[in-house]
């Protein structure tokens, strides 16, 4: 018997896979590693069998009496190990899979007692809000120190822990189903980025993904309702917001833009994800924007530089009917929240400023230190934007 009769004869070691329906295709794939791949309904079968421990020759055998063709098993069985879906022929018994940690802390995170809780405290700060429209958003709120630049550092600073905790909130609710889903730390530019890969949500249902994808969300809006709580229940005994009070509304101001920037579609935020997953779609944004340039090329008179639907999966572009809407819509959420509050706040920072300078030995020594020290941060943060573009350009000469 040959090396090649006896590798087909010989029963394979596959790692613990899974398998999840997705319409017409099966997503199997191992969840220790996030990988996954997507094949027919006969090929995740091929794939249980041998998994099953099942030679090859026993699977192509079954295969050809159950569909009528031959199968290609030993490219197969190739695609398979460079998945890395195959074990070492010496690893011996597969060991169990491994437990996930944080588990059994995203259950108790989103129970039911704890989801009712959460509703309540949402319920709570909207009737408040509603009988005291000063707990709603406004620029005011940005300024929780009579010193800006203590107001923006603060800003800052509670913007990291926000972010922090948004994103573990997904990280957890992924968990909670059995997924490793894992936070990690980026660098965009100058800037540090936390997020969260949750690539295994495809070996879920459908139904179930839909928590984690929202579960940083509801983050967010718990906290906007916590926080305009506390702020209402430490006023002080004339009525305005106390110190701490101030503070909570910075941080609920925080999570409002954060709320709002949800609604910047064209940025695939969590609310684009959620779209995607109810409607199954596999690349609503891409196929949106190049419905969008054939419609302007068309409308310039450039016809030939329309693109072809050729790969575009017809869900994809039947959404992107509604969805170009919902783009201008993202659009729109961006510019009326520069209207609303980071201009207001900007020209508030730029004439306290001028009034501080202008008033001379008047003002304080604080304030002019904290003046100067807000101008040299914006002069800066122009500096920076500068040289990013030069360089940008030059990279594109070069």
């Amino acid at each position: 018997m040959t090396t090649r009769e006896q590798w087909l004869d010989a029963a394979l070691s596959l790692h613990r896979l899974v398998y999840q329906p997705e319409g017409e295709q099966v997503t199997v794939g191992r969840r220790d590693i996030d990988v996954y791949i997507v094949v027919p309904p006969d090929g995740a079968e091929v794939i249980r069998r041998l998994e099953e421990g099942r030679t090859p020759r026993e699977t192509a055998d079954w295969y050809f009496t159950e569909y009528g063709e031959t199968l290609d098993i030993h490219d197969l069985v190739e695609s398979l190990e460079e998945c890395q879906f195959l074990r070492p022929p010496d690893a011996g018994e597969r060991p169990p899979p491994e437990a996930v940690r944080w588990r059994r802390l995203g259950r108790v995170l989103f129970s039911l007692p704890v989801l009712l809780s959460f509703g309540l405290a949402i319920v709570a700060a909207a009737v408040a809000a509603a009988q005291k429209p000063d707990l709603l958003p406004r620029y005011e709120h940005m300024f929780f120190s009579s010193y800006y630049s203590i107001s923006q550092l603060g800003l800052f600073l509670i913007g990291i822990p926000l972010i922090m905790v948004h994103e573990a909130f997904h990280a957890l609710a992924g968990r909670r189903l059995g997924l490793n889903s894992r936070l990690r730390l980026d660098r965009r530019l100058y800037f540090v980025v936390l997020e969260t890969s949750m690539d295994g949500l495809v070996t879920v249902p459908r139904r179930q993904r839909y928590l984690p994808i929202l579960a940083g969300l509801l983050f967010d809006v718990v906290s906007i309702a916590s926080m305009m709580l506390i702020a209402d229940l430490t006023r002080t005994p004339e009525g305005s917001f106390s110190n701490v009070g101030r503070l909570c509304l910075a941080v609920a101001l925080v999570s409002w833009l954060r709320v709002l920037w949800q609604f910047n579609f064209y940025l695939r935020t969590d609310l684009y994800v959620l779209f995607t997953t109810v409607l199954g779609l596999n690349d609503l944004h891409g196929v949106t924007k190049q419905v969008i340039r054939n419609r302007f090329h068309r409308l310039l008179g450039h016809p030939e530089r329309v693109v072809g639907p050729d790969g575009w999966d017809p869900a994809d572009v039947r959404a992107s009917r509604w969805y170009a809407w919902l783009v201008v819509v993202g659009y729109t959420v961006s510019l009326v929240s520069f209207a609303w509050l980071v201009l207001p706040a900007t020209l508030h920072i730029i004439t306290g400023v001028a009034e501080r300078f202008a008033a001379g030995t008047r003002t304080p020594l604080p304030e002019l230190i904290d003046s100067a020290v807000v101008t040299a941060a914006a002069l800066g943060q122009l500096a920076i934007w500068f040289a990013l573009r030069a360089r940008d350009r030059r990279n594109a000469v070069g």
